[in-house]
């Protein structure tokens, strides 16, 4: 049953995405809706299971569930489950507009359905070559979104995007390669035991050069040298597709052209996945080498985003932008927790990428619903939205109180024990600067925030209220974010468990 539940979790995003290949029908967007919600269910049983349990295997080997990545299934379904039940009501909206025909709205479902499952191979995939190709997936699967609506920007962010993301995922390959290489050369054989035949399996016992089990058991044995150089591609590559400064410069294009739903899936999981690569990286790259090494790469990568976040963020004059610039900010911070490696930082890093899920989904999805009833994403063109649209104000707002970190949401939580952790392995003066870039941060987002909320409004400007069936799921995300800030036993095993498989 166990093993049943892992192979359905990739699965069936895949055949909800099937039931959209005939032209639109809101039918089809609810489908691909109750489907994700399934994989919410499933990953949520996972994560119980695993948490306190051996990991989970199925698919001959080749996929492979444990507590970390059972923890991503739960956060990838929550975000598809938000997501997909917000694209009903779009491309609906778009469809009788006109400008998009059914059968272009029923591409979207299908390319965002196919995208879901990439990424739950990502993180489900026991091989890291598997686990490159899946990510390597997501880039088709997501050009093809961002250029969803065929505006010149659009199209202009779709290219900027596949082009340097292209880049990244072939800079990832050569570092991916290079493990290969160091895993069959230890004592003269591959990693896995025997000699290795067709497709990087080894003949003894049928396991891939690149397992990622056989590698963090082998990891003392392979060689420094080729390690530095991997690793280093490894984190410029992969963090091409978190958006960690230098290459994050595609991130506020495709984010801001990008149809909110699939915004929402970009920012609250993708950058995620991609992340999550890392992390398995470095779990391998610092038994081989020791934590300084990918250390001083993520201390630098994660500086460098938050500066560059702060900066921009400052005279910024387009609220999707805005979010965007928050995203390249929160994975500067989560490379930083990361950096610190143990295994309180580690547990931190995910629950900071949970609670930025929901609040960053929420953000993007109300955002998208702004921009309908506003017609612009411009800041100065926006304000009085509290008095104006109560209920998308209102839901804005309280997103952008938990994306700033204040209490008693979960990021309040996960960056005070980032923090905590950083101080406690010795980089102090990385915290003290994160929190000097992060209080600039929070008052450019206040001031834009402000202007766009607040302010007085006459009885004639003020609009029908929004559909409870918006309004209730991202209400629902916000308090499952509170929840989680205030209560955190439910998840507590497993992150500890998650953490126990990156930090040991």
């Amino acid at each position: 049953m166990r093993v049943l539940a892992v192979l359905a979790v990739v699965v069936i995003p895949l055949a909800a995405g099937a039931t959209a290949l005939v032209p639109w029908r809101q039918w089809a967007g609810w489908a691909t809706t109750v489907a994700n919600g399934t994989v919410l269910a499933l990953g949520i049983l996972l994560a119980v299971d695993t948490a306190h349990h051996h990991a989970i295997v199925a698919a001959g080997g080749a996929l492979r569930a444990d507590a970390l990545s059972s923890f991503m299934v739960v956060v990838i379904g929550a975000v598809a489950l938000l997501t997909s039940w917000q694209a009903v009501r779009y491309l609906q909206g778009e469809v009788e507009r006109g400008r998009s025909s059914r059968r272009h709205a029923s591409l979207y479902i299908v390319l965002v359905q196919v995208f879901v499952s990439c990424m739950l191979l990502a993180v489900l995939a026991a091989d890291l070559g598997v686990m490159w190709v899946a990510v390597e997936a997501t880039t088709i699967a997501t050009t093809f979104l961002v250029g969803h609506r065929r505006t010149d920007g659009a199209l202009e962010a779709s290219w900027k995007y596949v082009i340097i993301c292209s880049v990244g995922i072939a800079l990832a390959f050569l570092g991916t390669v290079l493990v290969y290489f160091a895993a069959l050369h230890v004592g003269g054989h591959a990693v896995g035991g025997g000699h290795v035949v067709a497709g990087g399996r080894t003949a003894a016992q049928g396991v891939g050069v690149l397992d990622w089990t056989s590698l963090m058991a082998h990891a003392h044995q392979l060689d420094p040298g080729v390690m530095r150089l991997a690793m280093a591609l490894i984190v410029l590559g992969y963090g091409t597709k978190v958006g960690l400064t230098p290459m994050h410069s595609w991130l506020p294009d495709a984010h801001s052209q990008a149809p909110a739903p699939v915004s929402a899936l970009m920012s609250g999981v993708l950058l995620s996945v991609a992340f999550y690569a890392i992390l398995r990286f470095k779990a391998i790259a610092d038994g081989a080498l020791g934590h300084d090494y990918t250390r001083v790469l993520l201390v630098v990568l994660g500086l460098g985003s938050l500066l560059v976040a702060a900066s921009l963020l400052i005279a910024q004059r387009d609220y999707k932008r805005m979010l965007a610039y928050s995203s390249v900010e929160h994975m500067g911070l989560i490379a930083l927790g990361a950096a610190a490696g143990s295994s309180l930082a580690i547990a931190a890093v995910l629950l900071h990428i949970l609670g930025h899920a929901l609040a960053k989904t929420v953000l993007f999805l109300t955002s998208g619903e702004i921009m309908q009833v506003e017609g612009t994403s411009e800041i100065a063109r926006v304000s009085a939205l509290v008095s104006r649209r109560p209920a998308l104000g209102g839901i804005f707002g309280v997103g952008l109180v938990a994306l700033l970190g204040l209490p008693p949401f979960s990021l309040f939580v996960s960056e005070l024990t980032m923090v905590r952790a950083e101080v406690a392995v010795g980089l102090g003066w990385v915290a003290a600067v994160s929190l000097v870039l992060m209080a600039v941060v929070f008052a450019a987002m206040t001031a834009h925030g402000r202007h766009l909320l607040l302010g007085g409004a006459s009885p004639t400007d003020r609009a029908a209220p929004s559909p409870r069936v918006v309004t209730i799921p991202l209400v629902a995300a916000l308090v499952a974010c509170a929840a989680i800030g205030v209560v955190a036993w439910p998840l507590q095993s497993l992150l500890h468990a998650a953490a126990r498989v990156v930090a040991g």
